[in-house]
């Protein structure tokens, strides 16, 4: 019997006037919804969207959890269409529902938009959703980078909500729930603010679920506060002993893991066919959230063929630590959007090290000669955060003279005395 335990906080956030966010916490089911629109509409369709998932969500499956999130998105497009005011508000939508399938249970994920859902698993933390935005089509196209993604001025641009249309595609997957997993789902006022690894560095820390979700909502309101921000954390307690009885497994029966095939994953979209929408079943597969062990025939285990092993891990683990520092050990001063800003890391990042955000300067390109411009745009490396600030002090530095200069005037010349 799978127990599962949540905490969730939500706050408006430092810049917003009203909070748009809304969540559901109550097992089996959990959900984040982040609106849009104006007239307090985005705060409509959010609400809307998670009352209705409660109520939709009757069917204890993963297609019953799809089909819960597409009542969601008629409600709330029924409701655009009956008001006026209402006219274009949407809603993203990311829930997860503890289901039976087959037998046994598992977790259904649902996504629409770019709130997203997170994997804690080992100590290791796996984004699960894909964003249905500007930016990470641009991404996935290969036209920008992840750390370009991070600044970019069209990141909040989402190409898929609910409520935008009388139909929504559904992405859906299915996980195993193992005692000690913790899942994260949370709207990007969140991720905005914070990297993955802070996120990860909270959610391996805090024990409790209620306290991790406070803890990295006040943090991200700390960072700025751009947006409201909601999270909602979901710890697997219980797994019914399927975690003992496949380490039981294990260690009776030592054999080398085989090849995994990613897991296939339905996901229910509904396609328009000649002015009406129908209902198809799409297939995609997505890589494995958590490994399975294949059997095979055991392997005799020398102690050469361990001493080697553990020579290879050794020497990987430090090319990966060596790889790891030099990519964090620098600085750089750069740009998000127009404003200038001091990272950690490498400009562009290096291999799956991307650069983080240190601190925003109250300095934009207006208020940097031009010289400097493309330097920023390509981002300035330094030694250390205090150098980069240097820098930034020099850049406003000469800023000021040159414009103190600028505007100097001396008093035209007296005439001589006779």
């Amino acid at each position: 019997m799978t127990a599962l335990k949540a905490g969730a906080a939500t706050d408006v956030g430092r810049v917003r006037q009203i909070n748009e966010d809304r969540f559901l916490a109550d097992e089996p089911l959990f959900a984040v919804a982040d609106g849009v629109g104006g007239h307090q509409a985005g705060e409509v369709a959010a609400q809307t969207s998670v009352d209705t998932l409660r109520t939709a969500f009757t069917e204890r499956t993963a297609q019953g959890l799809v089909d819960a999130v597409m009542a969601a998105n008629q409600a709330v497009w029924q409701l655009a269409q009956d008001n006026s005011e209402k006219r274009g508000m949407g809603t993203t939508l990311t829930a997860v529902a503890l289901v039976v399938e087959d037998g046994e249970d598992q977790l259904a994920l649902t996504n629409v938009g770019d709130s997203r859902a997170y994997l804690l698993q080992h100590g290791e933390l796996v984004q699960l959703t894909e964003d249905h935005s500007l930016v990470e089509e641009l991404v996935r196209d290969g036209r920008i980078t992840p750390a370009e993604a991070q600044v970019h001025p069209q990141r909040s641009i989402i190409t898929r909500a609910l409520g935008m249309e009388p139909a929504i595609e559904v992405d859906c997957w299915k996980l195993i729930p193992y005692r000690g997993d913790r899942i994260l789902l949370c709207s990007d006022g969140l991720t905005n603010e914070l990297s993955n690894d802070r996120i990860a560095s909270v959610l391996r820390q805090l024990a409790d679920p209620q306290e991790a979700a406070h803890d990295l909502v006040r943090q991200a309101r700390a960072e700025g506060g751009g947006d409201n921000i909601t999270a909602v954390i979901i710890d697997v307690v219980d797994d019914g002993g399927r975690a003992e009885k496949a380490s039981a497994e294990l260690a009776r029966e030592p054999r080398a893991p085989a090849p995994t095939p990613p897991p296939t994953v339905t996901e229910k979209a509904p396609r328009a066919v000649q002015g009406s929408t129908s209902t198809a079943t799409a297939t995609r597969t997505r890589p494995p959230v958590v490994a399975e062990v294949a059997t095979e025939r055991p392997r005799r285990l020398t102690w050469r063929v361990l001493a080697f092993s553990l020579l290879v891990i050794a020497v990987f683990g430090a090319i990966v630590l060596s790889v790891a520092w030099y990519a964090r050990s620098a600085y750089f001063v750069g740009l998000e959007g127009e404003r200038v800003a001091i990272y950690r890391g490498r400009p562009g990042g290096l291999l799956w090290f991307d650069p983080t955000l240190q601190e925003r300067k109250p300095l934009t390109l207006d208020d940097v000669l031009p010289v400097h411009h493309s330097e920023l745009r390509a981002g300035k490396e330094q030694a250390s955060k205090a150098a980069a600030d240097r820098y930034v002090n020099r850049l406003r530095q000469e800023f000021d003279e040159r414009r103190a200069a600028s505007t100097t005037t001396t008093a035209p010349p007296g005439r001589p005395t006779p």
